[in-house]
């Protein structure tokens, strides 16, 4: 990760906060069933939008698919009349389905996600043993982010920062003053994510947010999650770097690498693995898509046994 990426962060958040058209307007979707923030955010000026982090709803009992979330999503964008640009995936989420592909048909859009995808590909896609035909090269998407890559929704500029840890290819896609942090963080009252699956690393994890944490103390944090912490009733999921910096119970200001590994790593070894990671990771993987139908004309969902 290169500092210079993030001097050229910190410039824009630092512009976005002196100049009021270089702030985003960010309506965020909570999805209950597995605690997720899909957002919109767009530019007042031109319309322009993106949409990240969007949800699925996939009833693991039955297999069976929906699309309220999305069409909630659908209908905020056309009622405001918005223009969507970016699809984007903070990183390939094993607690929920993307359903990015049916956005995408309804309203366009790039798909995007982190170059190190490729990664999670590899290692997930020998764990399902998708085969050859599964492609590991990151070609379901669009686009793929790398590190200090720059972009624009509208007249707002943006810029991608790799934060690995919870997974190795997380993304924080920063748009004019606002943060989008998929999985890195959480309200200061719940902490940190997790670093236990393939290729996580709670090390690497305090690094990313230790950088991220240097934006400006200003800069609006949008988390993909919210559990509602123990002691507070409402679902939330907007703070500021300077909360997280005070308040944050896993990595505030003051809390060492080897602290921060120390509770990490026992922390993880208490976790279950999230209900849908199944599901989840075989579609996101392919950017959203089912795997492809098998004779029958049937997508299938595999569940190796004793593998994990």
């Amino acid at each position: 990760m290169s500092d210079q990426n993030l001097q050229i962060a910190i410039a824009q958040v630092e512009a976005a906060l002196a100049d009021p058209a270089q702030k985003p307007v960010t309506k965020g979707f909570f999805d209950e069933a597995t605690y997720t923030i899909t957002y919109v955010v767009h530019d007042p000026a031109t319309n322009e939008a993106a949409i990240i982090d969007s949800v699925l709803d996939y009833r693991p009992n039955s297999g069976r698919t929906s699309f309220a979330s999305a069409d909630a999503v659908i209908d905020y964008v056309i009622s405001h009349n918005l223009k969507v640009t970016w699809l984007l995936e903070t990183h390939a989420h094993a607690d929920h389905l993307s359903a990015a592909p049916y956005l995408q048909e309804k309203l366009g859009g790039k798909l995007a996600i982190g170059q190190q995808i490729t990664h999670v590909q590899e290692v997930f896609g020998k764990l399902f043993n998708a085969g050859t035909d599964f492609e590991r090269d990151g070609s379901q998407f669009d686009h793929l982010f790398e590190d200090g890559h720059t972009f624009n929704i509208g007249n707002i500029k943006a810029i991608s920062l790799h934060m690995p840890g919870h997974t190795p290819a997380d993304m924080v896609y920063i748009i004019g003053d606002a943060a989008f942090l998929g999985d890195t963080m959480f309200m200061p009252d719940y902490g940190t994510a997790r670093a236990d699956f393939p290729g996580g690393d709670a090390r690497q994890l305090f690094k990313s947010i230790r950088r991220l944490l240097e934006l400006p103390r200003e800069t609006r944090l949008f988390m993909c999650h919210d559990y509602k912490a123990p002691g507070r009733d409402v679902y939330a999921w907007e703070s500021t770097v300077g909360e997280q910096r005070d308040n944050n119970v896993h990595v505030h200001d003051g809390v060492s690498e080897d602290d921060f590994v120390a509770m990490r790593t026992k922390r993880d070894a208490t976790l279950d693995l999230p209900e849908l990671i199944m599901p989840s990771v075989q579609v996101n993987i392919r950017g959203g898509h089912m795997p492809a139908p098998e004779s029958n004309g049937v997508s299938y969902i595999k569940i190796p046994v004793n593998a994990v």
